[in-house]
């Protein structure tokens, strides 16, 4: 769980974490664009406490989504050890769909800061593109995929897939299409 910064008072800590419960619940009936007046009332507490904790909505979402990332990341340094490098990374870019569809507009919300180094949301996205560099790294050092392919792209498509998954909920297989499909497209070509 995310974990309030140090030097808190109790009461300020406990404050933190009922706006992180919240909002995730929020989050998951609502979507990633649900109120953060809501939030701040289903906390019973104002909107200027909440602005107190999470200066934005990205920065809420950043400690909201701390959990997850911390899972895909620990995932990541697990899969680097799997002897199919494109196997893995595979695997890795699966989950990452999964979890972004958890949460309606995460997918959107980390394609916007995807190139914003500033955005409170970097604290999850620049560590998920280290994890996934090193095992698309892997991946094109073993042959399997083209070597001209960044793992910002790869993510900005994995992004992609999630969104387009979310406005098609009546398909629960199109992810895993698009994901094949796209990644058949960046397979290495013998020469």
């Amino acid at each position: 769980m995310a974990q309030p910064p140090a030097g808190l008072r109790a009461d300020a800590r406990r404050n933190y974490e009922r706006l992180l419960t919240e909002a995730r619940s929020a989050f998951a009936e609502h979507g990633t664009d649900a109120s953060l007046e809501d939030v701040a009332r289903r906390a019973g507490l104002g909107i200027g406490t909440l602005y107190r904790h999470f200066p934005n909505r990205h920065a809420l979402l950043s400690a909201v989504f701390e959990d997850a990332v911390s899972d895909l990341l620990a995932r990541s340094r697990e899969l680097l050890t799997d002897p199919e490098p494109c196997t893995a990374l595979v695997t890795w870019l699966r989950e990452i769909v999964t979890h972004a569809g958890e949460y309606r507009g995460l997918a959107r919300a980390l394609m916007s800061v995807s190139y914003d180094a500033d955005s409170a949301l970097a604290r999850c996205s620049n560590p998920m593109r280290e994890a996934g560099a090193a095992l698309l790294a892997r991946a094109q050092r073993a042959g399997t995929l083209r070597t001209d392919v960044s793992i910002g792209d790869l993510l900005q498509l994995t992004n992609a897939i999630a969104l387009a998954a979310e406005e098609t909920p009546d398909d629960p297989d199109l992810a895993d299409r698009l994901l094949t499909l796209t990644l058949r497209g960046l397979k290495a070509v013998p020469g």
